[in-house]
């Protein structure tokens, strides 16, 4: 395990980053370790990066302060990436973790290069969220610090539903909930909380979903034009790719929406049977056994008869 006190000797700056399209574990890990070194190590200056994030999670303490573009002409004497699985998936922060004058990566990811100067990855860990709080003290730990790494164990966890969920992951959700916080809330504003554009296209995905391989396989696609139609963007399609996994008789789920005209992101659930992440990996992404993603350029049923090219295979070893 990486110690905080031995990484950050003699640092003034610190920089800290997480993956493009942040999620609830990488907007909790990310602001959890800014409050951290800031209370506690005040002769650092510290500063999150990460793309724009969620509007349920601004209420997180210091998530009016994260900063949306980076400059080449900064450096930083620590550089921290939280929840990835490889430099480029820092977007437009990589430059900055490049210049800096050490490296950490904390991740939970199994496909993880380990690309850091100090690596901190467990793949068989809940969350990154769930690594951060393994490295502070307990007792250090505020109300606000408890609220970012709860909110990261939540969504990485499913709440609490997924297979990563540990008996380590518990105890440390049973810790941060006697820091006072609002358990439910964070968990009914963040998770299940849904604009009324959001459930629209959720309803779009749904009945346009199609099942495949005896209905073991769904998949469901958005196009640009869609999201533009109504009014969402690619942070308001979180959940919907669980909500397909969801489906009686599904081992896996496809979700893919458009990020430009003929490029797709595409999320991969699993339930028992089928690693994921070597779909991902094999198209150059990555992730867990039980959830990972890519991205892929074709129509949407080229990207479809892709993934499928390596989903397959594994189902037909499964009920041989």
């Amino acid at each position: 395990m990486l110690n905080l006190d031995e990484i950050l000797a003699g640092a003034k700056t610190v920089g800290i980053a997480g993956h493009v399209r942040p999620d609830g574990d990488c907007c909790g890990s990310c602001l959890a370790l800014c409050q951290y070194i800031c209370s506690y190590y005040p002769q650092i200056k510290a500063d999150v990066y990460l793309e724009e994030i969620p509007n349920s999670f601004r209420f997180l303490k210091g998530a009016d302060r994260i900063r949306h573009e980076a400059s080449e002409d900064q450096t930083y004497d620590v550089f921290f990436a939280l929840d990835c699985g490889d430099a480029k998936r820092l977007g437009f922060a990589e430059c900055l973790f490049e210049h800096a004058g050490q490296t950490v990566c904390i991740d939970h990811h199994v496909s993880n290069q380990m690309f850091a100067d100090h690596n901190d990855i467990e793949p068989d860990a809940s969350s990154t969220s769930e690594l951060v709080y393994n490295l502070m003290e307990k007792e250090r730990i505020t109300k606000e610090i408890a609220e970012a790494l709860y909110l990261g164990i939540v969504h990485d966890t499913g709440v609490f539903q997924y297979s990563c969920t540990k008996p380590s992951t518990m105890e440390a959700a049973a810790e941060l909930l006697r820091k006072g916080i609002h358990a439910s809330e964070i968990v009914e504003k963040t998770f299940y909380e849904k604009t009324y554009e959001q459930n629209q296209v959720l309803g779009k995905a749904l009945l346009e979903s199609i099942r495949l391989m005896d209905g073991q396989v769904i998949f469901s696609y958005i196009t640009k034009a869609s999201m533009e139609f109504f009014g969402v963007k690619a942070k308001d399609l979180e959940g919907i790719v669980s909500q397909l996994r969801l489906t009686k008789g599904v081992e896996v789920a496809v979700f893919l929406y458009e990020l430009q005209k003929g490029e797709f992101k595409v999320s991969l659930r699993s339930k028992q049977k089928v690693d994921v992440s070597k779909v991902a990996q094999y198209f150059g992404g990555g992730g867990h056994v039980r959830a990972a993603g890519l991205t892929m350029r074709g129509t949407a049923h080229d990207v479809i008869n892709n993934v499928m090219r390596l989903i397959a295979p594994q189902l037909e070893d499964e009920t041989a």
